[in-house]
């Protein structure tokens, strides 16, 4: 894996605030994860990137998971039948309108269609545009603009 890619993965953890990051890449793959604030070093140096042995992976994984899953339901709340609520395909930072101080791409009481856009989440740089995938009416947004997202948190609800 290019050194490069691993670098922006490590900014985009940074700037995001997210936890841990694993991306693979055919037979290749890097988890790279922030350590405890109560540790010594607060962030990961490079030399410490390779030391971590994989028996611990699991360990670690386990209370992000038991975290994230409590954070995502009482977000979103329990969906009423005639609902359904879009999520984050992505780890990444959410924004609501194509640029800044454009209009937003939609609004609470917009009717949308599916495969109309309707978010960008930038991921390593990368603008990836979020689009419907169920017609409705928004009746909420649940993420501001330039709030870093996870993957799977509720970003719109659409009855």
């Amino acid at each position: 894996m290019d050194i490069r890619k691993i670098k922006k993965l490590i900014e985009l953890l940074e700037e995001s605030g997210i936890a841990e990051i694993e991306i693979k890449e055919g037979e290749e793959a890097v988890r790279i994860s922030r350590m405890p604030p109560a540790s010594a070093g607060g962030y990961p140096h490079y030399s410490h990137m390779g030391s971590l042995p994989m028996a611990m992976s699991p360990q670690l994984e386990a209370p992000v998971k038991a975290v994230a899953a409590p954070v995502a339901e009482s977000a979103a709340g329990k969906p009423k039948p005639n609902e359904h609520v879009i999520t984050a395909p992505m780890v990444g930072t959410f924004y609501a309108s194509p640029s800044p101080g454009a209009k937003s791409f939609i609004e609470i009481g917009d009717e949308i269609k599916v495969g109309q856009v309707l978010c960008i989440i930038e991921a390593m740089k990368m603008m990836n545009q979020i689009e419907a995938d169920k017609a409705g009416r928004v009746t909420s947004i649940m993420a501001r603009n330039g709030d870093p997202v996870e993957f799977g948190q509720p970003l719109f609800v659409v009855e």
